[in-house]
């Protein structure tokens, strides 16, 4: 069975595609099967995983309007490993059109039914906006993965989210939990950004994770490689942070009895899965 996380901020600039490419490739590397859902018109994630956008003919907007399955438009990525649900700028459109369909809000958790034991993740990247594409998002999501920049507005922005994610609970997806905050583009020297550290720990307690992401320049460089940081550069401190991010999702998923047993390691892939 999939544990379905949206990973969403709906302040922009915080790391959230960053997170869930990089997250797909590392738990991929620890052998876990994961499928990377692109719902962001901008597609970061689309381009981060190696794809040029612009080539690409199905889509995930064409899923969420039933005009193809799922499985059609599914792509795997190399060297990722984890296979990708692809966005298009197509997908702003979709959410005009969507306006109009009985039951807009929970046709991605539709598409993803058939799917549910095929990975052992599904990691969904919102777009940085409340919209029907991000409800769409919450709706069909077992937890939400929450990265959140140290920074002065970052805890207002977080107010508004955790509104959002109870109005969510209540008229759509009454089971929907937080699984994380991770705190990215982390800067140790800046007391603000330990400060906000300080605080989100007081506030979330053990959800907030115990790895962090730095500000990293290769972390920031892979995407216009197409490239998860891990292949572009494995020993950068951002591709070995998101290494740790990914030990503590799978203990994470163990003990919600998410994973039933440990994955094989592949071989060729930097790390071991710990715990």
């Amino acid at each position: 069975m999939s544990w379905v996380l949206a990973i969403t901020n709906q302040k922009g600039g915080v790391g959230k595609t960053t997170t869930a490419v990089n997250l797909a490739a590392a738990l991929q590397a620890f052998g876990r099967r994961v499928l990377l859902v692109d719902m962001d018109p901008q597609g970061n994630a689309t381009v981060s995983s190696g794809y040029d956008k612009r080539s690409i003919e199905r889509h995930v907007g064409q899923v969420l309007l039933e005009e193809i399955g799922v499985a059609e438009a599914i792509l795997p990525t190399d060297p990722g490993g984890f296979d990708l649900l692809p966005a298009t700028i197509d997908l702003a459109g979709t959410e005009f059109q969507l306006v109009t369909r009985i039951g807009r809000e929970t046709k991605l958790r539709q598409a993803l039914a058939p799917l549910v034991d095929d990975y052992d993740f599904i990691l969904i990247d919102c777009p940085p906006a409340l919209n029907t594409l991000t409800i769409n998002s919450l709706a069909a999501a077992d937890d939400v993965l929450i990265p959140v920049q140290c920074e002065y507005f970052a805890l207002e922005g977080l107010s508004a989210l955790l509104d959002t994610i109870e109005q969510v609970r209540v008229a759509l997806n009454p089971d929907l939990g937080i699984a994380g905050v991770l705190r990215t583009l982390y800067d140790a020297r800046n007391r603000l950004a330990q400060d906000v550290s300080a605080q989100l720990r007081q506030h979330f307690g053990d959800r907030v994770f115990d790895a962090l992401v730095p500000r990293n320049v290769r972390l920031a460089e892979a995407p216009s490689h197409g490239l998860p940081a891990m292949f572009y550069d494995k020993n950068s401190s951002g591709a070995e942070a998101h290494a740790d991010v990914a030990r503590e999702l799978v203990k994470r998923a163990r003990k919600r009895g998410k994973l039933s047993k440990p994955a094989a390691l592949r071989q060729g892939v930097p790390g071991r899965e710990r715990g």
